[in-house]
């Protein structure tokens, strides 16, 4: 009795404090608010009203969602007769239906809008059944494009998405409210925010959503308002509010409306948008490869070999850890396979000399074998097995390889217990052989190494703890130093790392796989970090972003056309736009530069 006493009393103190909202149609089934005026839902049209706005799109229509869009806005609306989505421009005073999206094959319960950190909308279309897809709109040039399907509770009747902190929420009827990652890159995630009793607060459920500046508000069946803060990935309840209706929205202030026996209020909640940490730039991908022929955590690790006659024939050699090594051209497209078992690392060597003899070799980690697996490169990028060199290793894992000056090849692979050997490349009567010829290691696992033959350093990353440097000459004792620990722009695990070599100044890149993204520090000390950078959406081209990525390559290389000042490659963990197998996306070093101010 004291909690429903309680409920009443709230919401008589709201009442005194609410300001009723004439502008909006009483019959309106849903409202949003857009510059000057509101687009009111009702039973068969979509209307815009206030000022002098007065627009009518005939639609026997159900669920509306908006993002406002300098002095205009896109809306989606669902289409209940044709169960499609339809993208609605307000603009000028006048409503626009554009194409609607193309039929998913499910009926459509709810749906919400998304704009992503690079300001592209996007929109979840949910079914009953709790099948779901993410789609990227169109901008007038290009057609919607499905980004992924995923999979959400069943029974879904509303969903709303928090741009800020890219969380989008999901409304279960008789369960309760869910909050899922928004960003199609890296895996699905989800957190409750509440659930009905006994288990949480909520009365059968959870029913229309409101997302404010610093959290979000539900309707439950019982007409009360809940009400949670969201910081630091936790909901905080707020105190709740009954008598009202089914429906909330927003206005252009952030202010939640909500309507009750009078019509639609103000509900003051004292909300405040955090403080979010600054955005990293985006850069975006020029190409993708072809996806690996294997689904899950498949391909792994890339390296670049360049054509010396025809830059632009050059190749990118790519691990398939259920499969083998990959060979690709410039723009992505596969030219080998050699399936030579379950591959993780490789790194590449050009005009490496034994005696009269030159090679341009690859080293690739077989787990199947715990063994190395060296390949011969011809001049025209074709890529031949030439031997298989066994280890002493458990579970060999990473690898990279060095080029000492007095001639020949070092290899540098490690075990997951944090084990590196050190291996010396030989040739003897026509056939690699292998011997060790220093040991170390690393507290806890690494994977990611680089060595660097201008300076005669060998940079490994340790996953958990950061990113260390030794001398990479076998004479000399391998004593590590931290170079960049973990916390800050480097968060764990630490994966891939490359160095582009310039003549004004070399340049590390370590993939931040916690964070998905992409650290850039001076290759020499004291290794100064020139910053951060993540790999976005290319919408104009259809290759979506990169996350969780493990092995990275770069070059400073001229390649020719947009990789004329070199290439970074990286393993993509999600392949999105559509889903599909992991890939690896190519990125043009002069945009780096451009994003980080670097010097050239």
């Amino acid at each position: 009795m004291r909690a429903v006493l309680t409920v009443v009393a709230l919401a008589a103190a709201f009442a005194a404090r609410a300001q009723v909202l004439p502008t909006i149609p009483p019959g309106a089934r849903d409202v949003a608010a857009v510059p000057g005026g509101w687009l009111a839902l009702e039973k068969n049209a979509l209307q815009l009203v206030g000022g002098d706005a007065r627009a009518r799109l005939p639609i026997r229509g159900r669920q509306l969602d908006v993002r406002r869009d300098g002095d205009g806005a896109l809306a989606i609306v669902i289409d209940a007769n044709a169960e499609r989505a339809v993208p609605v421009r307000v603009a000028g005073g006048t409503l626009q239906a554009l194409p609607p999206l193309p039929e998913t094959g499910f009926g459509i319960e709810a749906a919400c809008l998304y704009r992503d950190a690079q300001r592209l909308v996007h929109v979840f279309l949910v079914a009953k059944d709790g099948q779901a897809e993410q789609w990227l709109l169109g901008d007038g040039a290009a057609p919607a494009r499905r980004m992924r399907r995923l999979a959400l509770p069943p029974n879904v009747k509303h969903c709303r998405v928090d741009d800020a902190d890219a969380t989008l929420y999901v409304a279960e009827e008789g369960a309760g409210l869910w909050a899922y990652r928004a960003d199609a890159e890296g895996p699905p995630a989800r957190q409750i925010v509440d659930l009905t009793a006994p288990f949480g607060r909520l009365a059968g459920g959870a029913g229309a959503l409101a997302v404010l500046p610093g959290g979000v508000a539900a309707l439950d069946d019982k007409g009360i308002l809940h009400a949670w803060r969201h910081a630091d990935g936790r909901w905080l309840r707020l105190p709740p509010q009954a008598g009202k209706r089914g429906h909330l929205a927003v206005d252009g202030e952030g202010r939640l409306l909500a309507q009750d026996a009078s019509g639609w209020r103000s509900v003051p909640l004292g909300l405040k948008a955090p403080s979010l940490p600054a955005a990293l730039p985006v850069v975006l991908p020029r190409a993708q490869t072809e996806p690996v022929a294997r689904a899950g955590d498949a391909a792994d690790d890339p390296a670049i070999w360049r054509n010396q006659r025809d830059p632009a024939q050059s190749r990118i050699l790519g691990t398939n850890k259920k499969q083998g090594l990959l060979v690709y051209d410039l723009q992505g497209r596969q030219t080998q396979l050699l399936e030579a078992g379950r591959l993780n690392n490789v790194d590449v060597r050009q005009d490496v000399a034994f005696g009269a003899e030159r090679f341009d070799l690859a080293l690739a980690t077989n787990r199947d074998e715990n063994a190395m697996v060296l390949f011969a490169i011809g001049g025209d990028g074709v890529v031949t097995e030439a031997a298989r060199l066994p280890t002493e290793l458990a579970e060999i894992y990473g690898t990279c390889l060095y080029r000492p000056a007095s001639g020949g090849l070092d290899a540098f692979v490690n075990d997951k217990d944090g084990r590196y050997l050190h291996y010396r490349i030989e040739r003897q009567d026509g056939r690699f052989a292998a011997r060790v010829v220093r040991r170390f290691r690393t507290a806890s696992q690494p994977e990611g190494c680089v060595a660097d033959e201008d300076s005669g350093q060998l940079f490994v990353g340790e996953e958990r703890r950061g990113l260390w440097v030794l001398p990479a000459d076998a004479e000399r004792a391998p004593q590590l130093s931290m170079v960049l620990p973990v916390g800050g722009l480097l968060a764990a695990d630490v994966e891939g790392v490359g160095i582009y070599r310039a003549p004004g100044g070399s340049y590390l890149v370590v993939s931040s796989q916690g964070s998905n993204s992409y650290v850039v520090l001076d290759a020499r000390a004291p290794y100064r970090v020139r910053g951060a950078f993540r790999i976005g959406l290319n919408a104009a081209d259809g290759i979506d972003g990169t996350s969780e990525t493990d092995g990275l390559e770069v070059t400073s290389a001229s390649l020719g056309g947009a990789y004329a000042r070199g290439m970074l490659v990286v393993q993509d963990g999600f392949k999105r736009l559509p889903d599909g197998p992991q890939n690896f996306k190519l990125v043009a070093w002069e945009d780096i530069e451009r994003a980080l101010d670097l010097p050239r």
